[in-house]
C-alpha cells in the first residue's frame, strides 16, 4: 500500500497543530456538553461590580458618606475645643478669633463707596408711609428695596432690616408683608431689600420668558455661587454686604434710632440675618428663623445646602452656624425653628441653642438667647410671628400689645421701586457676575503674568494644584484589587474588580484582557461620565480598543457611574467639598492614581506603555492626576472643558446643569460644582495643567468652551498658548495634537506608537 507523500512544510504544520491540542490527561476525556444539564439559557452580563457584595451593597451613598466621615473629624476637632471652654474670658478670646476667620472666610469686603440712595416713590397708607429705595451697595450695583416707617414716632424709632428668604417675589409675598407691617403697627421702623436673585433683583433676567433664564432663586444662587468659588470667593459675601449698607442707609435717617438696630428673616433670609449679626457691630438684636446653614446634624441629615450658605474651607476652619451666634453674645438673639422641617434639621437647631446658650450663661445674660420650635413644617407660624414681635418690643423697650393683627395685603404695584420692576432693565448698572468678572480678570492677569517665567511657573503650579484641589497623594501602592466575576468574551475577557480608595469605599472597575496572557500590552485607563459600562458592550468602543491589543481598564471614580450619589441633593456632596477644603476632582484624581498603579505592577502590562482617555468632564480630574504623577505617559481628552477662565468670562455657562425634566422656567436645571475647584483661579486653569503634563504625548479632542459646544479657533489660541509654549520649549510640539480630524482609534494608536 502507498503511503500519502506530504512535503516538509506540511508535516511541520501538522506537528504544529497537534503540539498546540492540549492532550487529555490519563483517565481523563476531553470536555463534552452533555445536552441534558449544559444547555443553557444565554446568560445576560452584569458589569455592575458591587454586585452580591455585603460591604459595598449601597455604592450611591460612598461619596456621601466618605465626605461626611472627612466632615465628621473636623466636627470632632472643633467639639474638643469647645468642651475646654469653661470661664467667660475663656468664651471672649475664642469670639475674637472666631470674628477674624469669619471675616477671612467670607473674603474681603469692598471699600464703603457712597449709597448714592433715590427714592423713586411713596406710598401713603394708613398709619404708615411706604417710600420706595434704591441705592448702590457696590458701585454701580443697585439694591432695590421699600421702607416703612410709621406716621407717629416720638423722637428716633427703631429699625429693623427684614431679610427675605428663597421667596422669588421677594417682600411682595403675603406672609412677608404680615410680618413687616405688624412690625410697623408696633412702632418700628422696618427695611426690607430684594436677595439676590430675587424680586427685582433677578440676575440672569430674561425679557422673552420674563423670567431668570436659568431658574428661581435657589438656583440663581448656586449658578453665580460656583463662579464666585472658582475665583475664591463666596458669594455669601454679596448677600451679607448687601445687608451691611442697608444697615448704612438706615441710620443715615434722621428717624432711626442707631442704638437699636435689628434685623430678622426666614430661612434663606434666616442664614443670611445670622452672617449680618455676627458681622456686623451694630446690630443689636437678631432673629434668624429657620436658618439654611452647616451644622453636624444639619450636613448628616439634610445634606449642604446653596452656594451662599457656605464660606470656603468654612468647616476646615473650625467655623460652625453656632459660631454665628457665639460671636455675638451677649446681644439678644431669638432663633426660630420648626418641628419637621423639609429642609432642615430640628436637632441641628437644638444643638446649636445649648452650645451657644453656654457662652451666654457665661457671660452672665442667659436669657439673651431663646429657642422658639413650633409644630409645623418649614413656615414662620402664628406662634413663631408672636415670638418674633415679642423679642423687638422687649429688648428695643417698645411698650404695648404683641399680638399679631389683621393687615391689608398690598398689591405689588404699590412695592414695585423699578418702572420694569426689574433693576436689569430700568437701572442697569452690574450683577455679581459682572463683579465677579473683575476680580477675575485680575487674577487672570496675574496669572498670565506668573506663565511668562515658564519654568518656575510650572513648579508653582504643581504645588498648588494639589492644595487648592485637597488632592491628597495615595498610600499603600501595592494595594491589590478584587476581583469579583468575570466573563469570557470573543477574544478577550472582563474581569469586574474593586480596589479600596482613599477612604472607607472602593473604586470599581472593569478589566478588558486579550486573550493573549503570554504577552506584555500596552495599557489604557478609560473614564466616561456615565460610567464605566457605557461603552462597556460587545461591539462598544471599549472592544474596539481591545481588539487592537491594548488593555482596558474602565473605572468609575468616586461619584460616577455605580457611584454616582443617590443619596442627596446633586449639589450636596461638591458643596460640601467646599467646606472641607476637598474637591471633588482633587478626590478623583487620587482615585485614578490608585488604578493606575494597580495596572502598573500587573505582570500583563507594559506600564511604559500605560495612558489615559477621559470624555466630556471626565477629563478635568484626568489632568489632574496626569500632572501629580508621571506613570500616566499619554492622555487624551476628548470633549473636555477648555479652561475655568471661559466659565468666569462668560455670563452664561452649561458645564455642571443637569436639565430637569419637566423644570420650565422656574426649577430648568439642577446645578452641582463636581467639576470645580473652590480658589482654582487664584493659583492655576486647565492649560497649566495640560503644560504640566509636556513633553508626553497629548491628544486634545473637540475642546469644548463654557456652553459645552466645540471651542473656536479663536479661544483655542488663546487659552493654549501656554500649553503649547511648553511644548515648543521642551522641544517637542509634535508630542501636543489638537483638534485633528483623526478618530478616536487613531489618535489612541498615534498616542502609543
Amino acid at each position: 500500500m502507498m503511503l500519502p507523500s506530504y512535503s516538509s512544510k506540511k508535516i511541520t504544520t501538522i506537528f504544529l497543530l497537534l503540539i498546540l491540542i492540549p492532550a487529555a490527561l490519563p483517565g481523563q476525556s476531553r470536555p463534552t456538553v452533555n445536552t441534558a444539564i449544559d444547555r443553557k439559557s444565554a446568560e445576560p452580563e452584569n458589569l455592575n461590580v458591587f454586585q452580591d457584595w455585603n460591604r459595598w451593597n449601597n455604592p450611591g451613598s460612598m461619596r456621601t458618606k466618605y465626605l461626611h466621615d472627612l466632615a465628621g473629624k473636623f466636627y470632632e476637632e472643633r467639639n474638643g475645643e469647645i468642651a475646654k471652654l469653661v470661664t467667660a474670658n475663656d468664651w471672649k478670646q475664642r469670639q475674637v478669633k472666631m470674628k477674624i476667620k469669619l471675616r477671612h472666610a467670607i473674603g474681603p469686603f469692598p471699600g464703603k463707596t457712597p449709597l448714592n440712595p433715590r427714592v423713586t416713590g411713596v406710598v401713603s397708607k394708613p398709619g404708615y408711609r411706604i417710600e420706595k429705595i434704591a441705592f448702590e451697595s457696590w458701585q454701580g450695583f443697585y439694591v432695590t428695596g421699600c421702607l416703612f416707617i410709621p406716621d407717629k414716632i416720638n423722637g428716633k424709632a427703631p429699625a429693623v432690616l427684614n431679610l427675605i428668604g428663597h421667596e422669588q417675589d421677594s417682600y411682595h409675598a403675603p406672609l412677608d408683608q404680615v410680618i413687616i407691617l405688624n412690625l410697623v403697627n408696633k412702632g418700628m421702623i422696618v427695611f426690607t431689600i430684594d436677595p439676590l436673585g430675587q424680586g427685582e433683583h433677578v440676575q440672569y433676567f430674561d425679557p422673552k420668558i420674563n423670567f431668570s433664564s436659568i431658574g428661581y432663586s435657589v438656583v440663581e444662587h448656586s449658578y453665580f455661587g460656583n463662579i464666585c468659588f472658582l475665583n475664591g470667593s463666596s458669594s455669601a459675601k454679596y448677600f451679607v454686604w448687601d445687608g451691611i449698607r442697608a444697615i448704612d442707609y438706615l441710620v443715615s435717617r434722621p428717624e432711626v434710632d442707631t442704638q437699636r438696630i435689628g434685623v430678622t428673616g426666614f430661612s434663606g433670609g434666616g442664614t443670611v440675618t445670622a452672617y449680618l449679626a455676627a458681622m456686623d457691630p451694630r446690630v443689636k438684636v437678631a432673629i434668624p428663623c429657620s436658618w439654611s446653614i452647616y451644622n453636624q446634624r444639619l450636613m448628616e441629615m439634610k445634606g449642604t445646602q446653596d452656594a451662599e450658605t457656605l464660606f470656603i474651607g468654612g468647616l476646615k476652619q473650625g467655623i460652625s452656624f453656632e459660631d454665628l451666634i457665639e460671636v455675638r453674645a451677649p446681644k439678644p438673639t431669638l432663633m426660630t425653628f420648626t418641628s419637621r422641617d423639609e429642609y432642615l434639621s430640628m436637632q441641628g437647631a437644638l444643638d446649636a441653642y445649648r452650645e451657644a446658650k453656654k457662652v451666654y450663661s457665661s457671660l452672665g445674660q442667659p436669657e439673651n438667647l431663646q429657642l422658639v420650635i413650633d409644630d409645623s413644617k418649614h413656615w414662620l407660624t402664628p406662634k413663631i410671628r408672636l415670638a418674633i414681635y415679642s423679642f423687638f418690643m422687649k429688648h428695643f423697650s417698645i411698650q404695648g400689645d404683641p399680638a399679631e393683627v389683621e393687615v391689608d395685603i398690598l398689591p405689588s404695584k404699590d412695592l414695585m421701586v423699578t418702572p420694569s420692576g426689574q433693576i436689569f432693565s430700568s437701572l442697569g448698572g452690574d450683577m455679581v457676575f459682572d463683579v465677579n468678572k473683575k476680580e477675575s480678570i485680575r487674577l487672570l492677569e496675574k496669572l498670565d503674568s506668573s506663565r511668562k517665567n515658564l519654568t518656575s511657573h510650572l513648579k508653582q503650579v504643581l504645588r498648588s494644584a494639589k492644595g487648592v484641589s485637597g488632592f491628597i497623594d495615595p498610600c499603600c501602592p501595592k494595594a491589590e484589587a478584587i476581583i469579583n466575576g468575570r466573563y469570557q468574551r470573543e477574544g478577550y475577557t472582563v474581569s469586574k474588580y474593586a480596589l479600596k480608595g482613599e477612604g472607607d469605599y472602593a473604586i470599581p472597575f472593569l478589566l478588558f484582557v486579550p486573550n493573549e496572557p503570554s504577552e506584555r500590552h500596552p495599557a489604557i485607563l478609560y473614564l466616561h461620565p456615565h460610567g464605566k459600562i457605557t461603552e462597556a458592550k460587545p461591539g462598544g468602543e471599549i472592544e474596539q480598543l481591545v481588539r487592537k491589543g491594548y488593555i482596558i481598564a474602565a473605572m468609575d471614580p468616586l461619584g460616577v457611574g455605580e457611584t454616582a450619589n443617590l443619596a442627596s441633593r446633586g449639589m450636596s456632596d461638591s458643596y460640601t467639598g467646599v467646606l472641607i477644603g476637598r474637591s471633588l476632582v482633587g478626590i478623583q484624581a487620587g482615585d485614578i492614581i490608585r488604578v493606575v498603579n494597580y495596572l502598573r505592577r500587573r505582570s500583563d502590562i507594559d506600564s511604559s506603555n500605560l495612558g489615559a482617555i477621559a470624555k466630556d468632564e471626565m477629563g478635568i480630574p484626568l489632568l489632574h492626576a496626569a500632572a501629580f504623577t508621571t506613570s500616566i505617559k499619554t492622555v487624551i481628552l476628548e470633549k473636555s472643558l477648555i479652561s475655568y477662565r471661559s466659565v468666569v468670562m462668560n455670563r452664561i455657562y452649561k458645564i455642571g446643569l443637569t436639565a430637569r425634566k419637566d423644570g420650565g422656567t422656574h426649577h430648568p436645571y439642577e446645578i452641582d460644582f463636581s467639576w470645580g475647584i473652590a480658589g482654582v483661579l487664584k493659583a492655576y486653569d486647565l492649560p497649566d495643567l495640560m503644560g504640566s503634563i509636556a513633553p508626553r504625548r497629548m491628544v486634545l479632542l473637540d475642546l469644548k468652551n463654557q456652553l459645552l459646544e466645540p471651542a473656536s479657533t479663536e479661544l483655542m489660541d488663546q487659552e493654549l498658548e501656554f500649553t503649547r509654549s511648553v511644548y515648543k520649549f521642551k522641544k517637542l510640539s509634535e508630542n501636543l495634537k489638537v483638534n485633528t480630524n483623526d478618530s478616536l482609534l487613531s489618535s489612541v494608536d498615534w498616542a502609543f506608537k
